[in-house]
């Protein structure tokens, strides 16, 4: 592939990523958080399911996958696309950005912990300056907001989700994994919804554009540029990459919202960059779970 192309596809799907945190808050003057979120994913998977039937890859088989398959779900979308939306009524799409993204920095701790991993002293010290960044961060906001707590829980629930995919993965098609716990997930998320907000979705076209473009854009089309990248290019390298994730959702934050953008917010952002850049490269042998994170080995 053509370096001109490969960057080009890097910069569309990070921004995707990147972005929907603007576009989802955009999207909460129409809809209740937990409800856009339930039904942004039961849209795209019902969309994904009929893909890969009709491509006809490999459905898990037994129970015990099925349920693995719903746990995953109930972790990486329900409960952090659940938070992220939660976090974003309180928190800009700048902050919550952030906080949600330092998930490669907790793959790295809770791995080590309840996984016996391993990891490079380079991506030790990407967890300590992003964890330094996260302070700054945090540091320059002047008084304490739910949504600082439901960001951070979405990187919680992120980090738990990817160390899981990395174990459970080998027993599941990718592209089916993604469709069906996004189908799980979106149901819970809709299940929460009725029991714990009152649930409204104004239509109109500005509230139909947001979720289309969060289901089809910012979920199937990144996902599926994403996992092009990881084949055709070198895994270490291009999720590396994911750095520009976050900087895509500050910036798209103020240039959509008009969310300011402090002198903390830079400098942590800068910490935080540079951590999840250092805990996804590699020099060494990699492993790379299905959810596009590296997690690097030593034997």
């Amino acid at each position: 592939m053509k370096k001109s192309i490969f960057f080009t596809l890097v910069i569309l799907t990070t921004f995707l990523m990147g972005s929907s945190f603007a576009i989802g808050k955009i999207g909460l003057g129409y809809s209740s958080p937990l409800l856009l979120a339930g039904i942004r994913f039961l849209l795209a998977g019902f969309i994904m399911a009929i893909i890969v039937k009709v491509l006809k890859r490999t459905h898990p088989s037994g129970m015990k996958n099925w349920g693995r398959a719903a746990i995953i779900g109930t972790l990486q979308t329900a409960g952090v696309m659940g938070c992220i939306f939660l976090s974003l009524r309180t928190i800009t799409a700048s902050e919550s950005s952030i906080l949600t993204f330092m998930n490669p920095l907790l793959v790295i701790i809770l791995g080590t912990v309840f996984m016996g991993n391993r990891y490079r002293w380079y991506q030790w010290i990407g967890v300590v300056l992003g964890f330094i960044g996260v302070g700054i961060t945090l540091g320059g906001i002047n008084d304490f907001r739910i949504g600082i707590a439901f960001g951070a829980a979405s990187a919680v629930f992120w980090a738990i989700s990817t160390l899981l995919v990395n174990r459970w993965g080998e027993h599941f098609d990718t592209w089916v994994l993604s469709a069906y716990q996004m189908l799980f997930g979106g149901g819970i998320l809709i299940f929460l919804s009725l029991l714990l907000e009152e649930p409204f979705f104004h239509i109109n076209k500005h509230s139909l554009f947001i979720l289309l473009w969060l289901s089809i854009m910012s979920s199937i089309v990144q996902f599926a540029v994403w996992y092009f990248l990881l084949q055709k290019g070198e895994p270490g390298k291009t999720s590396s990459y994911l750095f520009l994730a976050p900087f895509f959702g500050v910036l798209t934050g103020s240039v959509l919202l008009n969310e300011p953008i402090s002198s903390s917010l830079i400098a942590g952002g800068i910490f935080i960059l540079i951590g999840i850049y250092l805990v996804n490269n590699n020099y060494k042998k990699e492993v790379v779970d299905n959810t596009g994170y590296l997690l690097n080995k030593t034997k």
